[in-house]
């Protein structure tokens, strides 16, 4: 005898696709932002004011790199794949403060970011479990 548990979904289940998908975006961004800096550094101007810790190329690298993080993550998150969930509130917040530090290099499309991280944190903390496989 198998026993089914009916899961419980509402429309808010909408919410961890949208954050998957706003996670692709960001990542995609994030490598299109890192390769920028890596191949024509000179496109960015830092400012002596600047809480980068390392140069711009260096930074692009982070941001190249995060970048992949994101993008293979918010595919498994619109796959429901628990793990992402989790990974995915980590790798968002990381991005946010990468963009924190970037934000006197790029200051209107840091705090851009960073409110897109927010949105995605929400919407995979508040409606993530809807969306599981599990």
């Amino acid at each position: 005898m198998t026993c089914h548990h009916a899961r419980h979904v509402t429309g808010w289940v909408g919410w961890i696709w949208f954050g998957g998908m706003l996670m692709i975006l960001a990542g995609l961004f994030n490598i299109i932002t890192g390769f920028a800096a890596v191949i024509a550094s000179r496109v960015y101007v830092a400012t002596p004011a600047r809480l980068l810790v390392f140069d711009v190329t260096t930074w692009g690298w982070v941001h190249v790199v995060l970048g992949v993080l994101v993008l293979v993550t918010g595919v498994a998150v619109t796959a429901g794949q628990t793990w992402a969930r989790v990974v995915g509130v980590i790798l968002v917040m990381l991005n946010a403060l990468t963009q924190l530090t970037w934000i006197a290099v790029n200051p209107w499309w840091s705090l851009a970011v960073i409110a897109v991280d927010v949105l995605v944190m929400y919407a995979l903390i508040v409606h993530g479990r809807e969306a599981s496989l599990d």
